[in-house]
């Protein structure tokens, strides 16, 4: 396996989503992935928009008259596996991919598809996460520098256009959230929204403290989406079955409750293991947690994203990369 497949498969294991982040202890890693046994899930969600399944981070797909938008493309060994499985929906060729954030089950594609020539977009912070490496805040985990190829060769700040004949992917984003460097992707006119990690439908989700997550932004993250949704919408969470705005208000108020029961154990000066031992979100866990460990977790995330102080020694990543 190449260094794109070892980081991303390291990347999996270490920090990226809920399903293994929260769900397997350091001292004991998950087996390797049998990339050979995954199977591609397609479900049309409309206005030829389909959302794809595989390994890793949800995929959505959006055929324009000429070419193809692509939200987040999984891992490197995927790549054939997820072209083909677009290629059953469209001859058309794919344009651009679009990372919502940096974690490696949703970027790990970056590479080979960009070898196609695929134009990789992503908000800064991606960029300058992939080339700098980064570290998991729960595990200790490292995860090394990505190639130069696989980095994005597109980025914005703010809000970003990607326009193709019949088709407009409207960028946005959202500061602090599940990182500091997610983008949510509205289809308006397909009434499809592609949320990332911000939103993890029916499970608690990761907020990578450690990478610039908060659960204040993941908040905000949630009230934008259900500005912009309305009954009809579908929506494509980071993982987890395709949502609705009625999934989308619950999961807000389980965060909400989260932030608020933490918050005040924060104040009265309750360290991590005096959290750990009170349980703040035990009769959550039922429906949130699918297992004893992602519910450790979760408390774990979300006391260091109101506990933590900002270090305020640390440079700006942005210094060191411009907009491409």
């Amino acid at each position: 396996m190449n260094r794109t497949g070892i980081a991303v498969v390291a990347t999996i294991m270490a920090l990226s989503a809920p399903g293994f982040a929260q769900q397997q202890p350091a001292a004991s890693p998950s087996p390797p992935v049998d990339f050979s046994k995954v199977e591609i899930k397609t479900t049309d969600l409309g206005d030829n928009v389909y959302m794809l399944e595989g390994q890793g981070g949800n995929i959505t797909v959006a055929v324009a008259k000429d070419g193809i938008i692509m939200v987040d493309g999984e891992f490197a060994p995927l790549h054939d596996k997820i072209k083909s499985a677009v290629a059953a929906v469209s001859n058309q060729p794919i344009k651009y991919l679009v990372n919502t954030h940096f974690h490696g089950d949703h970027t790990g594609g970056n590479e080979p598809f960009a070898k196609d020539g695929v134009t990789v977009v992503a908000e800064i912070n991606v960029r300058n996460r992939l080339a700098a490496g980064t570290s998991n805040g729960l595990t200790g985990a490292k995860t090394p520098p990505a190639p130069q190829g696989a980095l994005p060769s597109k980025t914005y700040t703010g809000a970003f256009k990607i326009r193709l004949p019949g088709r407009v992917a409207d960028l946005e984003h959202i500061a602090n959230a599940h990182t500091d460097g997610d983008t949510y992707i509205w289809f308006k006119t397909a009434n499809v929204l592609s949320t990332g990690d911000t939103f993890t439908n029916g499970r608690y989700p990761n907020i990578d403290f450690a990478n610039g997550g908060n659960i204040k932004g993941m908040i905000a993250a949630t009230d934008a989406y259900l500005k912009l949704t309305n009954a009809k919408s579908r929506i494509v969470p980071g993982h987890g079955p395709i949502a609705d705005k009625a999934a989308l208000m619950e999961y807000r108020t389980m965060l909400i409750t989260a932030r608020d029961r933490m918050a005040k154990l924060v104040k009265q000066g309750k360290s991590e293991d005096d959290v750990m031992a009170a349980k703040p979100f035990s009769d959550l866990d039922a429906k949130w947690a699918p297992t004893e460990l992602a519910a450790k977790n979760f408390v774990r995330v979300v006391y260091h994203s109101l506990a933590d102080k900002p270090d305020r020694n640390r440079p700006s990543l942005k210094r060191f990369f411009r907009r491409s």
